[in-house]
């Protein structure tokens, strides 16, 4: 499902459980958010996903949100850029923020 900034703002007292911070080829980063068990992927008005420069870009651009954890997702293309075959491999995840419980 998709959020878009408005949408996020105009929800009482929004809690995001968990900001994945995807890393995407190209140095463009993307947001994922976990509200409520639900996943959505911060969109503009068009349904287009919204692609940021940088980690701290979208850190700053959901600053005034509480954030319980933010994580960085990196999938790893190991294995072709070694010339194997493509394998599934967990996405290196580092974790950048976590309130205390």
């Amino acid at each position: 499902m998709r959020i878009t900034l408005d949408q996020l703002r105009s929800l009482q007292n929004p809690v995001i459980d968990l900001l994945e911070i995807l890393s995407l080829e190209g140095q463009h980063y993307m947001a994922r958010l976990s509200l409520d068990g639900k996943l959505f992927l911060l969109s503009d008005r068009q349904g287009t996903t919204s692609l940021f420069r940088s980690a701290w870009q979208i850190q700053d651009t959901l600053a005034s949100f509480t954030i319980r954890e933010t994580q960085v997702v990196h999938p790893s293309a190991y294995h072709e850029m070694v010339g194997m075959k493509p394998a599934e491999i967990e996405p290196l995840r580092i974790r950048v923020q976590r309130q205390k419980s």
